[in-house]
């Protein structure tokens, strides 16, 4: 059990909180970074626990400029609105353009663009557009050390869920292999520990990713037409039952690929047809 409030050294310039809202989705609970010694930005301030804003104000001391989110979810933004009230900071990040499970509360004083750059005294983060897991989603890069705060576009200990329409499989693979055009030494997660090898680590979640994806085509075609509820038992038999719901999400948004492919169709009563 992680120490909740209590922040972690994780190197010269970066510091941790977990906030405590742990779960199934959520592992331990949602990473938030502290980033610089003198200027402070704050990556996904997390959910409004008040406890939780607590520990960050104390740890940031009034020295908080920035609040950056990776995207909107409740586990990751609410919070920048209560931070930005008491310390006066900027908030960061991108509206959704879809508003399933989203934070309405999110209101940004800079829209992030894609490869723009937020500079502080002894630091400078790199915004990098990484839609998949949500449209809105980004990743941000410090690059004097070569750590991508990664929100949920990648988790350590478990898979991240794509939900359509705002969740787009072919998305989520490109902007997998797209980091890999930066240098990264580290990835830190939105939940979880730092990864060490950020190559091998995107090799394996695509792999992962295409390896589902032969397992949803070759279920489909063993019986088809199928609805979701009984390709799904099929297609997810290494997880358990009781996350098909969530399962069902990433498997919609890989047939959703495989109909842009022209493998699927989906018929008059909504079931999905293996094509070829």
């Amino acid at each position: 059990m992680p120490a909740y409030g209590n922040p972690e050294r994780l190197t010269s310039l970066v510091r941790r909180i977990i906030a405590p809202n742990p779960g199934p989705m959520t592992g331990d609970g949602t990473n938030t970074y502290l980033v610089g010694e003198h200027e402070l930005a704050v990556i996904d301030p997390g959910p409004d626990i008040p406890e939780h804003i607590d520990a960050l104000l104390k740890l940031g001391q009034e020295r908080i400029r920035w609040i950056l989110c990776t995207h909107t979810h409740p586990d990751h933004s609410p919070a920048a609105a209560i931070l930005k009230e008491k310390t006066g900071a900027k908030v960061v990040g991108a509206f959704a353009n879809d508003g399933l499970h989203q934070d309405t509360s999110f209101s940004p004083d800079l829209e992030i663009n894609d490869d723009e750059i937020i500079h502080g005294d002894d630091w400078d983060l790199r915004a990098i557009w990484t839609p998949g897991h949500v449209s809105n989603h980004y990743c941000y890069l410090l690059e004097q050390q070569g750590i991508v705060f990664a929100g949920d576009h990648i988790m350590n200990g478990s898979t991240v869920v794509i939900v359509p329409p705002g969740g787009d499989m072919t998305d989520y693979i490109n902007s997998l292999r797209r980091i890999l055009d930066y240098e990264i030494k580290y990835i830190a997660p939105g939940h979880g520990d730092l990864i060490p090898d950020c190559r091998a680590e995107v090799e394996k979640l695509v792999a992962h990713r295409l390896g589902r994806e032969r397992k949803v085509l070759a279920g489909l075609k063993s019986i088809s037409p199928a609805n979701l509820d009984e390709l799904v038992v099929i297609v997810y038999t290494d997880v358990d039952s009781s996350l098909h719901e969530w399962a069902k999400l990433s498997m919609t948004a890989h047939l959703i690929k495989l109909e842009r492919e022209g493998h699927v169709f989906i018929d008059k009563e909504d079931r999905w047809v293996f094509k070829r």
